[in-house]
């Protein structure tokens, strides 16, 4: 019996969190997606805390969804030089790296993040 959508993400949302693991040094750079809007932040889970955040709801945008998750990547990543992170370790989230994730991605990167 094949998955649904959501109970695959699910169980390749665990199996990616088993190996990924954010520190305070380099912390985990989380990322959830819905129909609307995408959301990154940064955690500490050592100690359990979220460094930054940022979302589309943030941003005032009539953009396409991939060019506002490019706008969230850059914002992530300006607020991460801020508190004076250099590198993430990228949690997809059990999404394909592909459309608004990778677009989200490319931003950070653009913007200095290193992963």
């Amino acid at each position: 019996m094949a998955f649904s959508k959501s109970a695959r993400r699910e169980k390749i949302r665990k199996r990616v969190r088993r190996t990924v693991t954010g520190t305070s040094s380099r912390p985990r750079l989380s990322v959830f997606r819905s129909n609307k809007e995408i959301y990154a932040q940064l955690i500490n889970d050592v100690d359990g805390v979220t460094i930054a955040a940022a979302s589309s709801r943030e941003l005032d945008s009539n953009s396409p969804k991939k060019d506002v998750a490019k706008e969230v990547g850059k914002a992530v990543a300006e607020k991460a030089k801020a508190a004076g992170i250099e590198a993430v370790s990228f949690d997809r989230g059990g999404y394909l790296y592909h459309g608004r994730v990778l677009s989200l991605a490319e931003g950070a990167r653009e913007a200095g993040l290193k992963f």
